[in-house]
């Protein structure tokens, strides 16, 4: 199976890459199916079931909101985030729904009932994932036309249960000039070959678009992040979800450059890049799964390090780094998990703090070993990260851990840097460990809110 590092870092909106990205286009999927199908102008009424997570932390974590958006035909990357409430709000007080109306002139109207129509199960699970749903449609005479089940398995990945438990969009048998499977394939090919991590990585990449452009749509996946970023870094008030958060960025921004000296700040700023990220997608803005949202902070805030803080960076520096992180976050993908309902924040945040610290390592002049070291300091340091939501917001514990780990990234790389590349845990052991480690958690610990911070924490 070949993952393209634009499988890994998609442009979408907050606040959840498994809750809220996902199911937007496991709805858009299903309503897509109908219309291929002819069954679109007979369908008189849809139902959508949400299981595990996803029914436990649906609300806050925006998953009805991303199901009717879906259904209406949005997609994440292109939903217009100003309409998107009022979209909402349209559909909830009129009790009506335009199936794929984003993307058919004359759309198919239906009466849709979201209390009763959209069914929340807080205690019930689906086989082989955490993030399940299951959605029907039915003729006038209410005979079922249509039912489709999906899992949303982290990043915004979808599969329906065809492809259940191969954790993939869709099979791709796409041939890669230099395929690897492994950390220590990969450095395997790097030595046959010479290349760099992120220029081996580019000629795989070469396998679905030209250099030109690989090269744009990585840029353009930055600039993304560059916006969300100092959207944050400007943006006040109070995050949406009842927890009465207040957005800090904007504040502890104003006083850093009162300051002045930031050479001399710049893990406060690292932190703060990071913060601004996880604010914004908090509210629902546009943000970049990098591997996922509840983790989009860290890699955007390590970048901002390279950008403002490294000598000599520049966009080619910028396309390297996303290439060199795709090939750790593929590691991740193929042999573990990104989701926190399957394997706890390790699979988020770890493994974006991985990414990022390899990618650094990497576009600082560290060789291949070097890389490969710095991201596996990155995820040894976060195993065993519980997911613990508290109110099932991407807010507590969320926005700060991000910050957390994107020094720590800053820190795994320079460490690296110092070494020769050798050390006594390999990346594919630690991405083993923290699979296993996954496996052994308790389910109140995945992303669940019954567990950790999320039942010890009042909400008030």
């Amino acid at each position: 199976m070949a993952i393209s590092v634009f499988d890994l870092f998609s442009i979408g909106i907050g606040p959840s890459s498994s809750h809220t990205v996902g199911p937007m286009r496991a709805a858009r999927m299903f309503v897509g199916r109908l219309q291929e199908e002819g069954l679109l102008a007979r369908t008189a009424s849809v139902r959508a079931e949400l299981f595990g997570s996803l029914g436990a932390t649906g609300h806050g974590h925006g998953t009805p909101k991303a199901v009717l958006l879906g259904l209406e035909g949005n997609e994440p990357h292109t939903v217009d985030i100003s309409q998107a409430e009022l979209d909402v709000e349209r559909i909830t007080s009129a009790g009506r729904l335009r199936l794929l109306g984003r993307d058919v002139g004359d759309a198919h109207e239906i009466g849709f009932d979201v209390d009763r129509q959209l069914v929340l199960h807080r205690r019930r699970s689906l086989p082989y994932h955490a993030n399940g749903m299951t959605l029907f449609a039915y003729d006038a005479e209410g005979l079922p036309l249509q039912e489709k089940t999906y899992y949303s398995v982290g990043g915004g990945f979808v599969v329906d249960e065809d492809a259940a438990g191969e954790d993939r969009i869709k099979p791709d048998d796409t041939v890669l000039k230099y395929p690897f499977g492994g950390g220590d394939e990969l450095l395997l090919l790097t030595r046959e070959t010479g290349l760099s991590i992120s220029a081996l990585m580019l000629e795989n990449e070469k396998a679905w678009r030209t250099e030109a452009e690989i090269r744009e749509g990585l840029l353009e996946i930055w600039h993304v992040m560059e916006a969300c970023v100092s959207r944050g870094l400007s943006c006040e008030g109070i995050l949406p979800g009842g927890l009465k958060v207040r957005r800090r960025a904007a504040a502890v921004a104003k006083a850093l450059r009162a300051d002045g000296d930031p050479a001399g700040r710049a893990m406060e700023w690292v932190t703060l890049y990071a913060m601004a990220v996880n604010e914004e997608n908090a509210a629902g803005g546009r943000v970049v799964t990098a591997p996922t949202n509840g983790a989009a902070g860290i890699i955007p805030a390590v970048m901002h390090y390279y950008l403002n803080f490294v000598p000599g960076a520049d966009d080619d520096g910028i396309v390297r780094f996303l290439l060199a992180a795709g090939a750790i976050g593929l590691l991740f993908k193929e042999n573990a998990s990104i989701s926190g309902a399957e394997v706890g924040c390790q699979g988020e945040v770890g493994s974006a703090c991985s990414m990022a610290a390899g990618a650094l390592a990497e576009v600082l002049g560290g060789t291949p070993e070097q890389v490969e070291n710095a991201a596996e300091i990155g995820m040894e340091h976060n195993l065993g990260l519980t997911c613990d939501p508290v109110g099932g917001l991407v807010q507590i514990p969320c926005i700060e851990r991000n910050g957390m780990a994107a020094v720590k990234a800053v820190t795994a790389a320079r460490m690296a840097l110092r070494g020769d590349g050798r050390h006594h845990v390999s990346l594919d052991k630690v991405i083993k460990t923290m699979k296993e480690t996954g496996a052994d958690m308790k389910v109140k610990y995945k992303e669940t809110a019954r567990g950790g911070l999320a039942v010890n924490v009042i909400e008030c």
